[in-house]
């Protein structure tokens, strides 16, 4: 899967909760677009509730999903950093509340809590090594390869099955993994017809170890 890990991703809930604290709480209706990719921004978002879809896009309106977030994770955090413009575009898929913290506020809460700054440093080395994975994967695997990550990487265990709970579309996971959606659901139907993966009230059960190879 292609995914870009949040800078705050080693901190603890209550740290989350205490970042969250110094923004301001607002809420947005499904399909509102947050963030484009290339605004000029200072502001981080935590998520309090709802789900938001963080992606890329060329002029044609291609797509390539990075990830999807929800309750208690972040976005738009690197702009405090660094004050570049913002490398990805966020839209939100369900209602949506947030807390927008400034750079301002990031810097206060940080003043106030220096032991983050320990915190924020280790999650930053985490950045860097899941960055040389995703590197890894994109050109070492093939579309399979990187189907089948995909779908362990969004798997959760319950009662013993991996179960990916997310309602996922083809063209979604094909947006995920930088191929078409004509390919992509040739490797499920496959895999279905296998038994390695069974769709249940549109959620995927895998009862088995998916194949090496396709």
């Amino acid at each position: 899967m292609i995914s870009e890990p949040t800078l705050f991703a080693e901190l603890a809930p209550a740290d989350i909760q205490l970042i969250a604290s110094h923004g301001v709480a607002r809420r947005y209706p499904k399909g509102s677009v947050l963030i484009n990719e290339g605004d000029e921004s200072d502001s981080l978002y935590v998520i309090l509730e709802g789900k938001v879809r963080v992606y890329l896009s060329d002029d044609s309106g291609k797509e390539v999903i990075l990830r999807t977030q929800g309750s208690g994770e972040y976005f738009g955090e690197l702009a405090i950093i660094d004050s570049a413009p913002r490398s990805a575009s966020v839209i939100t898929v369900e209602t949506t509340r947030v807390s927008l913290v400034t750079r301002a506020g990031f810097e206060q809460c940080m003043r106030e809590h220096e032991d983050l700054a320990l915190q924020l440093i280790r999650s930053l080395a985490t950045r860097v090594r899941s960055l040389t994975e995703n590197v890894r994967n994109l050109a070492l695997l093939d579309v399979y390869g990187r189907v089948a990550r995909t779908l362990l990487s969004l798997a959760r265990d319950q009662d013993g099955e991996q179960v990916i709970s997310q309602r996922l579309t083809h063209q979604e996971l094909a947006n995920m993994v930088g191929a078409s959606r004509e390919m992509v659901s040739r490797i499920m139907k496959d895999l279905t017809e296998g038994g390695y993966i069974v769709i249940q009230d549109r959620r995927i059960h895998i009862p088995r170890k998916l194949p090496t190879h396709y």
